[in-house]
C-alpha cells in the first residue's frame, strides 16, 4: 500500500496539485483565529508600506504551513522562495539565497529547527537588521563582509517548535500553532478538491473521507485521489459512498483514520509491552519505523484522539486503544 502518512514524503508536483493550494486568506479553510490575526497584521503592514514581521508556523505535518506561506506572499504582494532547513549546510548557502531576495519577498524555510547552528547565527542579523554578516577568508586573512538586505519576511515552519533555539524563536514577531481541522472543515476542503479535479462526489462519500482524514488536509486530498482511482476503475462519473467505503477498506484506513502503522504501534504497546510504559525507541525498533516519523506524524493524532499517553516513563495505551483494537488487558511488565 502506498503510505498516506510520511514525514519525508513530498507533495506531488503537478499543476493540478499546486492549484489545490488556496492563495488568499478567504480561500484558506479553517484556522479561523490564525486567519483573523494575520489579516490584522498584514493589513497594518501594508498600510505602513512595510514587510510583514517574521512568522513562525508550527504543528504536525500536513496542516497547511506551506500553504499559509504562499497565502502570506500573495496577500503581501511579494514572491516566495522555498527552501528546506537541512539543505542550507553553511553560511554561504544562506548568503546565496538571501542575495536573490527582493523587497517584500517571503523566504519560507521548512524544517527550520534543523538549520545548522552556524547558519542559524548568521540568520539572526538578517532577521533583525536586514543585514548579512559573513566571515570571509582571503589569502590567509579573515574579514567580515556585511551585505545589506532588502526588507523581507521569513516564514519558518516546524513540527518541533521545542527544538528551536531560544535566540532564533525570539526573533519571530508572530508565532502561530496550526491545529488539526474539524470534520466540517475537512468536508469543505474535499468539496473544493472535488471541483479542482472536476470529479463530483456524493456528500456521504465526502463525509466518509473526512472522518478518516485524521483532521489533516494533506491526508484528505490524498485519500480523495485514491478513492477517485477506485471510482474511475469502476466506471463511476461521481464518487459514491459505497465505492469510497470499498476503497478505504482496501487502503486499510479504519473508521478513526488509523492505518497499518497506527495499529502496529498500538498493538506493540499492548501485546509486547503489556500496555506500557515503553520508550519510543523500543516501539520504533519493534515495528521497523523511524523514531522521527512516529513522533512527528503518528503520535500527535493518537494523543489527540486519546489512544496513547506520553509520560516521562514512556508511552502507554489508553482504555480507548484497548476498546478500539478489541484487546484485553494483560499483567503489567512491572508486576
Amino acid at each position: 500500500m502506498s503510505r498516506l502518512l510520511d514525514a519525508k514524503r513530498e507533495e506531488e508536483d503537478s499543476s493540478t496539485d499546486l492549484s489545490l493550494r488556496p492563495v488568499t486568506l478567504s480561500e484558506y479553510v479553517g484556522q479561523e483565529d490564525m486567519k483573523k490575526n494575520l489579516a490584522v497584521f498584514m493589513s497594518a503592514a501594508r498600510k505602513r508600506k512595510e514587510s510583514l514581521d517574521h512568522v513562525l508556523l508550527y504543528g504536525p505535518p500536513g496542516l497547511g504551513k506551506t500553504t499559509m506561506a504562499y497565502v502570506i506572499a500573495h496577500e503581501m504582494g511579494g514572491n516566495i522562495r522555498l527552501v528546506n532547513g537541512p539543505s542550507i549546510e553553511k553560511a554561504g548557502d544562506l548568503a546565496a539565497i538571501l542575495s536573490e531576495i527582493e523587497p517584500g519577498d517571503v523566504l519560507f524555510i521548512d524544517e527550520i529547527h534543523r538549520l545548522p547552528r552556524p547558519v542559524e547565527e548568521v540568520l539572526y542579523g538578517a532577521m533583525e537588521d536586514f543585514n548579512l554578516s559573513i566571515l570571509v577568508n582571503q589569502g590567509g586573512a579573515s574579514h567580515v563582509l556585511n551585505l545589506p538586505l532588502p526588507p523581507f519576511t521569513l516564514v519558518g515552519a516546524t513540527t518541533r517548535a521545542g527544538d528551536l533555539s531560544s535566540p532564533l524563536r525570539a526573533r519571530f514577531g508572530i508565532s502561530i500553532k496550526i491545529d488539526f481541522y474539524s470534520k466540517d472543515e475537512i468536508v469543505k476542503i474535499i468539496e473544493r478538491t472535488s471541483k479542482v479535479f472536476k470529479m463530483p462526489i456524493e456528500l456521504g462519500a465526502t463525509e466518509l473521507i473526512a472522518e478518516r482524514s485524521r483532521g489533516t488536509p494533506r491526508i484528505a486530498n490524498r485519500l480523495f485521489k485514491r478513492v477517485r482511482d477506485f471510482a474511475s476503475f469502476f466506471g463511476e462519473e461521481e464518487i459514491s459512498a459505497e465505492t469510497t467505503r470499498k476503497a478505504l477498506t482496501a487502503l486499510k484506513i479504519d473508521e478513526l483514520g488509523l492505518d497499518d502503522v497506527d495499529v502496529k504501534y498500538l498493538s506493540t504497546i499492548i501485546d509486547r509491552f503489556h500496555g506500557g510504559p515503553v520508550g519510543l525507541e523500543a516501539i520504533a525498533s519493534a515495528i521497523g519505523e523511524e523514531i522521527a516519523n512516529l513522533e512527528d506524524v503518528y503520535e500527535p493524532y493518537l494523543v489527540m484522539i486519546g489512544m496513547i499517553n506520553r509520560t516521562p516513563r514512556g508511552r502507554t495505551a489508553t482504555e480507548r486503544a484497548y476498546a478500539h483494537l478489541k484487546k484485553s488487558h494483560q499483567n503489567s511488565i512491572f508486576d
